[in-house]
């Protein structure tokens, strides 16, 4: 008895002890919160300094606890939204305060292709106002020079380097593992080109996924090798990156030197030596600071140039990130939040038309016909609805993308992909290996099913696969409806293909190229609105914070340290793979529904995995934590 009081007392006082450090937790977190909002109203001369660490997405993810607490010692790689970044140097044209724009991007991770042209673009009428652009980093790749091409100098340390790799690679294909675990991947699909589940069925890729990868990625280097010219005329690009080997010999290994000879940099220096040159433009710092130059922080500048809300309020829909069902996010595209922000919109009589801004590769097939009939309600309510397209809007992102009066999206918008699958693991064969085997009695062909144990009956393999081709016949039918077309048309031009936005409007899957800009123009003129007479309003979520679960503390986090070679370049894209892998494998088991869903198109629009991937981010930390930069 006194053994049960003392382990009772014992219970009570660790349940103590954690409600104690729980808030704590929260009232720390709370102060920290209050204290680190930007202030907008303390902009002072100098440069706007854009130290890019982590990626550009077209909607942040919504921190939890863990990423809340990390992201206070300012080294943590953050999301950044694409329209502050583009709204904040736009911002600066007309600003006298801003001597200059300042890029350091060794940290830097990278953004979908349209996402950095529509970045460099903003640049580039900056430049045109008179405002220069200095772009600085320890070692330049394809995402960190479409950007710096824009600038006005571009410096690079001379222990640094630069490498063009162009889109593709390879990717993970998992039938021999899964053979050899005894693992069967039971697979239903339709479309010649849906290559989403042949890392499950094959060991390499089928003819027709090669030729759908070669036509698209052919489209985003020219679109890519075209932007960075154009901005940097005297660069010689095409030489290094068709032979770069020929050139790192050359020079005996000093990539710093080819870049100076291919005039891809205009100077050589430490950071020291460029916050030394920043500080001759924009004014020495009178504080002590990491920057030597007067720097304006670029979190209070965005909060000190909120969006005009001049004229009628045009809202903004963002559908970005995979498609799933529910209410969560920012970060995932949740049919139920966004639906629900589309409904709300609805009763709102100041709103005159809605644009839906698309970055999303898909996912759930009943997730995104729930956001697509949401949108056709405010069609019904006689709202103008204009799709702008943003890095990815395929799959999924298409069908949603039906409901809109126009579509636009940009030349290397990835788009297409309609077809459908679903993958359902079983494991008969491995099992069998250890001795498990499955008996029974059934009432019906389909009691007991499905059977992970014994393997899937044939009956429910014929209706699943039915299942999935109804669900096809139901997205080629909207299309066709949508667009135009007979269903037999759209079945020529889908199949699951993945198309460029250029070869997407030669098809009639779009109507025009365009940006927000072009998008919020049209959905003016649909709604009879006086040009110029409207402003956007993003119909975001209220930030919130996930406090609860916590998701784990980890006991080792990975630092963000920049690329400073070619070494820790290779290291920075083989955990990529790795991470890409595990992803993956931990999707397989996490997708419920039908999938209208585009895998490949992934690769091209980077997101960082610190607040999307939970234990598998804190797994790569522990893993790669000495891996060499």
């Amino acid at each position: 008895m006194q053994f049960a009081r003392a382990a009772w007392k014992f219970l009570v006082a660790i349940k103590d002890g954690m409600v104690l450090i729980a808030m704590l937790l929260f009232f720390g977190a709370l102060y920290a919160l209050l204290s680190s909002q930007p202030n907008g109203a303390a902009i002072r001369d100098g440069a706007l300094l854009l130290d890019l660490n982590g990626v550009i997405v077209e909607e942040p993810a919504a921190p939890n606890f863990e990423d809340f607490l990390a992201s206070n010692s300012g080294e943590t790689p953050r999301e950044y939204r694409l329209r502050d970044v583009v709204a904040a140097i736009d911002a600066t044209v007309e600003d006298d305060r801003v001597k200059a724009i300042v890029l350091d991007l060794s940290r830097f991770a990278g953004g979908g292709q349209t996402s950095l042209t529509d970045v460099g673009e903003a640049l580039a009428r900056a430049r045109k106002a008179g405002k220069p652009v200095y772009a600085f980093a320890s070692f330049y790749s394809d995402d960190s020079y479409q950007l710096a091409a824009h600038a006005t100098e571009i410096w690079m340390d001379p222990m640094g380097g630069i490498i063009f790799a162009g889109p593709g690679g390879n990717r993970l294909y998992y039938k021999g593992l899964i053979d050899q675990l005894g693992v069967t991947a039971n697979i239903y699909r339709v479309g010649t080109y849906k290559s989403a589940v042949e890392p499950y069925m094959r060991a390499d890729q089928s003819p027709e996924a090669q030729q759908a990868s070669e036509a698209l990625y052919a489209v985003l280097w020219d679109s890519w090798f075209g932007e960075v010219t154009k901005a940097r005329p005297q660069a010689v690009i095409q030489p290094f990156a068709d032979d770069p080997a020929r050139f790192a010999r050359t020079a005996g290994g000093d990539l710093a030197k080819v870049a100076m000879e291919q005039k891809l940099v205009d100077k050589l220096g430490d950071k020291t030596a460029f916050d030394r040159f920043v500080s001759e433009q924009a004014g020495v710092d009178e504080k002590p600071s990491p920057d030597s130059f007067k720097s304006i922080d670029f979190d209070a500048y965005v909060a000190a140039n909120p969006v005009d809300s001049t004229g009628s309020p045009i809202g903004v829909i963002t559908v970005a990130g995979e498609i799933v069902g529910g209410k969560t996010g920012p970060g995932m595209a949740a049919s139920g939040r966004i639906a629900e922000l589309i409904y709300t919109a609805l009763d709102d009589e100041k709103i005159k038309a809605l644009v839906v801004r698309i970055d999303s590769p898909g996912g759930s097939a009943f997730a995104s016909e729930e956001i697509r009939l949401a949108l056709l309600e405010a069609r019904k309510r006689k709202l103008p609805i204009v799709v702008s397209m943003g890095d990815v809007a395929a799959s999924g992102g298409y069908w949603v993308a039906t409901a809109g009066d126009h579509i636009f999206a940009e030349p290397q918008t990835i788009t297409g992909s309609i077809g459908v699958f679903a993958v359902l693991p079983s494991f008969e064969k491995a099992l069998a290996r250890w001795g498990v085997t499955a008996d029974g009695v059934q009432t019906t062909p389909l009691s007991g099913e499905p059977n992970f144990v014994g393997g899937f009956g044939e009956d429910l393999n014929v209706i699943l696969q039915a299942g999935v081709e109804d669900s096809y016949g139901d997205f080629v039918t909207l299309v066709a409806t949508a667009r135009g077309k007979t269903p037999a048309e759209v079945d020529t031009i889908g199949q699951g293909r993945v198309w460029d936005g250029g070869t997407a409007r030669q098809l009639g899957l779009v109507d025009g190229f365009g940006g927000m800009k072009e998008a919020l123009a049209e959905a003016a003129r649909r709604a009879e609105l006086a040009e110029g007479d409207y402003h956007p309003k993003y119909l975001d979520p209220a930030a919130r914070f996930s406090w609860l679960p916590f998701g784990g503390i980890p006991f080792v986090r990975q630092e963000s340290a920049p690329v400073t070679g070619i070494v820790g370049w290779v290291a920075q894209r083989q955990k990529a793979v790795f991470g890409q892998a595990l992803a993956t494998a931990q999707g397989l088991l996490a997708r419920e529904d039908v999938q209208a869903l585009c895998l490949e198109c992934g690769v091209v629009a980077p997101r960082n995995t610190s607040t999307s991937t939970g234990w598998i981010n804190r797994l790569l930390s522990y893993s790669f934590s000495s891996a060499p930069r």
